[in-house]
């Protein structure tokens, strides 16, 4: 969890090109990843295919911490890449963790970028491992890796065999796959997570977890992957392979929340009007009086815009945000870790002084950081302190993607709204319904997933939570 702000995060973020004439796919990879950095920060990779060779560079840090000019011009100039940034949610941030994961066997190479987590990945590894597999990381990715490569032993191709593998692996998954001559793109039945499908100028085929990567390489956006679709593209040709489709979509709702950035389109929506719309509705249901509307950067701005704008209230720029401090901002003691948030926030204090505020921000999570923003609004000089959040409370794990990974470290599974008012020293709180929270993104051509909020999952979950199984797993056989 970041130290500096109480956010959720998402696992990650996936990207795959395939374009016979691009100059070098290495370096759109890499302004891929810059842009879908916001989806993972620990560490990032990229593997590139020349001609059926696969070269693989990946590392903990952020894209331009780990690739260089140098490094992209030995990835190679190959036709196929595949790039991923990390923020773990099953499996620790070390940089064995990072992908692409590079699989050789006896039928060619492979390389996977996944974003998601299955529920059945504990369950699949343990019998793997009673197999005789041997395991190097501690992700979901391996795990999917080993189903496809035993399918693929038995099938005539490498779609088939991740058609294949889809009846076995359960749970989010929006998965690249590059083999030696092929690029694959998969997402899971449900469609937890987002991926789209580009086409660049020269008429090479892109995939993505959001249209802001495709927008970063002059690529047009052409459509969502399906739920349950698999998209095959060998020869700058396309195919779709459509056996897992058909079902009920459950997209994380909140992607439009939090998660996407908001030059995106996911799903035939804008995130910035869902955004947008979540304020509208926010306000609609909890009206306040207040002098001014401010948000929380960034995600918690558009949801101030349209709270300003549904109830005409003034829309203030409250904060100044420093660009510079990055999430291992150093904190040598327990003091300065109290006063991280100053660090990174400044409050406006000719926007907020002697008025009644309305704070809008997506969530809280453990209540340590927005009790100190609030402090520093009052210490800014506000009146009156308006708590307005943009998503219902979250008071339930999530087995899909999302760090939320146990009950006993959400405020709203220990107090009532009035209680965590309270503790976090404001006049009053209010947060979005759970039906208010499935009709923000009003074009979207999805059902939704909304498990976090109200416990009810679209499958079956495990008993217990997964996160970090696998490391107390080994932990245990080492002792």
């Amino acid at each position: 969890m970041n130290t500096l702000f109480d956010k959720l995060h998402e696992e990650c973020g996936v990207f795959g090109i395939y374009d016979k004439t691009c100059d070098n796919v290495a370096t759109s990879a890499y302004l891929a990843l810059y842009a879908l950095q916001h989806r993972g920060q620990e560490n990032c990779g990229i593997a590139v295919n020349d001609d059926g060779v696969i070269k693989c560079h990946k590392d903990a840090g952020l894209v331009p911490d780990v690739f260089n000019r140098e490094v992209l011009e030995k990835l190679g100039q190959g036709s196929i890449a595949v790039g991923h940034c990390r923020y773990s949610t099953t499996g620790n941030s070390s940089s064995i963790n990072a992908q692409p994961l590079v699989v050789r066997h006896c039928k060619g190479h492979m390389a996977l970028a996944h974003n998601g987590n299955l529920v059945n990945a504990a369950q699949l590894r343990e019998q793997l491992e009673m197999n005789g597999a041997i395991f190097h990381t501690t992700n979901d990715t391996e795990v999917i890796s080993y189903i496809i490569t035993r399918e693929r032993l038995m099938s005539s191709s490498i779609e088939e065999a991740v058609e294949k593998a889809m009846h076995t692996i359960k749970g989010a998954y929006s998965l690249i796959v590059m083999s030696p001559k092929k690029l694959i793109a998969a997402r899971d039945p449900n469609g937890f997570r987002p991926l789209c499908l580009g086409r660049t100028e020269s008429g090479g085929y892109v995939f993505a977890s959001e249209s802001c990567a495709l927008d970063s390489i002059g690529a047009e956006f052409v459509r969502d992957i399906e739920p349950g679709e698999i998209v095959v593209v060998e020869d700058n040709e396309m195919r779709s392979i459509r056996t897992h489709c058909g079902g009920k979509s459950s997209f994380c709702v909140f992607e439009f929340v939090y998660f996407a950035r908001p030059d995106s389109i996911i799903e035939g929506a804008s995130v910035h009007d869902a955004r947008r719309e979540a304020g509208r509705i926010l306000y609609q249901e909890n009206p306040v009086e207040a002098d001014v509307v401010i948000g929380v950067p960034d995600s918690g701005l558009d949801a101030a815009l349209g709270y300003s704008q549904e109830s005409g209230i003034p829309y203030g720029v409250g904060f100044v945000k420093n660009r510079y401090v990055g999430r291992t901002f150093i904190q040598p003691s327990q003091g300065q870790r109290e006063n991280s948030v100053r660090i990174k926030l400044n409050v406006i204090s000719e926007t907020v002084k002697g008025k009644r505020v309305v704070l809008v921000d997506d969530s809280i999570v453990r209540g340590t950081t927005c009790a100190r923003i609030v402090k520093l609004i009052r210490d800014a000089g506000a009146k009156e302190v308006h708590f307005a959040i943009s998503a219902p409370p979250f008071k339930n794990p999530c087995f899909f993607g999302t760090d939320i990974d146990s009950r006993d470290k959400l405020i709203a599974c220990r107090m009532s709204v009035d209680e965590i008012a309270k503790s976090i020293g404001v006049e009053s709180l209010t947060y979005l319904s759970v039906d208010g929270v499935k009709r923000i993104a009003k074009d979207a051509k999805c059902g939704f997933c909304v498990g976090c909020f109200t416990g009810e999952y679209p499958i079956a979950v495990p008993d217990v939570v997964k996160k970090d199984k696998f490391e107390r797993k080994l932990s245990e056989k080492a002792k």
